[in-house]
């Protein structure tokens, strides 16, 4: 069974719904080195924001449990992919198992 894809505006790093799944769409690499690649699937939980560094931690759920995807609001580091996420990563919605009656 496919899953559906929600049809999102563009949204930065900054918009991302807490609880919803994301998938990365298109390969990037965080501010640590990490590579997220294509496929990638994380239930995003919340952020942090170091306003000193521009340091964003996106605090999300992976397969092999919680961690932190790193990145920095800088143009000549990750500021790219925190302003377009919608390029890089898009929300997709599980199947509804039981939808509720009507």
């Amino acid at each position: 069974m496919s899953q559906n894809l929600t049809t999102n505006p563009t949204f930065s790093a900054f918009e991302l719904k807490p609880h919803a799944v994301y998938r990365v769409k298109t390969s990037f690499t965080a501010h640590d080195g990490a590579v997220h690649p294509v496929g990638e699937t994380w239930c995003y939980q919340s952020r942090n924001f170091f306003p000193y560094d521009a340091g964003l931690s996106l605090n999300v759920i992976a397969a092999n449990g919680p961690r932190s995807i790193l990145l920095q609001d800088y143009p000549e580091t990750q500021g790219e992919i925190v302003s377009n996420f919608s390029n890089y990563v898009e929300e997709i919605k599980p199947p509804v198992l039981n939808p509720p009656a009507l």
